[in-house]
Formats: C-alpha cells, structure tokens, sequence
C-alpha cells in the first residue's frame, strides 16, 4: 500500500508537532528548580526503552514518520515483543517525565495533545502495516498499541 500525498504529509505535520511539544517539554523541565525523583526515574526509562526499541531494529526500517519503509521488516522482538510501538511509548513517557519535573499545569497539559499525536501516528502506521506483512493482523491481537494493559 503506498500512502497519498496527503498522508504523508499529515505523518510530517504530526513529527513536526510532536518535536515541538517535546522541545517545549523538555526546555519547561529542565528549568525546574529540583527535579522530583520518580521523573528523573521516568525520563531515564524512557531513553533506555527508546534506545531498546531502536537496537531492535535493522538499519534502516526505523521511520520517524508513521509511513513505514515498503521494504521494512515487522519487528516482534526486543521491547516490540510486549508493545507495538516502543517509541512511542519512550517519546509519551519522556513528555510525563518532564511534565513532572515541571510541576505546572501547562506541562501536564501539553502532554494531552503529544499522547493525541503519537496515537494518530500509531494509527496510520498500523493501517499500514497491516497491508504490508501478513502476520501482523495476529501479531496487533496479542501485543499492546503504547503501554502494556493500559493502551
């Protein structure tokens, strides 16, 4: 299946909103005064568990964009073994982490509009997906979109 223009530049306006949420983030949590704990915690599990989902990929099937590479390979292993998209899940739990350094209410609100782009992503991709490898009709049955027995 190959993607409109129209869809691809949807996948590219919704990266282009994703970083932005992520800078604007990140640049509010790191100004916090004093950074709690359990967000330091958080934002350390959400790069080893984007770096874990990038490992578990071949050079070159990694796409920022939910456009997946016609030639890509259906990853199942590695942290894709219990969630769909790993990164994604990295990427929404980087944003909590800094959202709750931040401790503000903008923070915690910036995050709704980055888990409603990453679940869009999620979306597209899937469709594609399905019409790409066979096996991943069964593989979306049993595994997880973003977080293990929450979505």
């Amino acid at each position: 299946m190959r993607c409109s223009v129209v869809e691809e530049w949807l996948g590219r306006l919704l990266v282009v909103v994703q970083f932005a949420l992520l800078a604007w983030l990140a640049w509010r949590g790191v100004q916090a005064p004093s950074i709690p704990i359990g967000a330091a915690m958080a934002g350390v599990v959400s790069v080893l568990l984007g770096l874990w989902a990038l490992a578990s990929n071949p050079p070159g099937n990694f796409n920022i964009r939910p456009t997946p590479h016609p030639d890509g390979q259906m990853i199942s292993a590695g942290p894709y073994r219990w969630v769909r998209h790993p990164m994604y899940a990295a990427v929404l739990l980087f944003g909590v982490a800094c959202a709750w350094a931040d401790a503000s209410w903008d923070g915690w609100l910036a995050t709704a509009p980055l888990a409603v782009v990453l679940t869009c992503k999620a979306l597209m991709e899937e469709r594609w997906m399905l019409s790409l490898h066979p096996g991943y009709a069964a593989y979306r049955a049993g595994t997880a979109r973003i977080f293990p027995g929450i979505f």
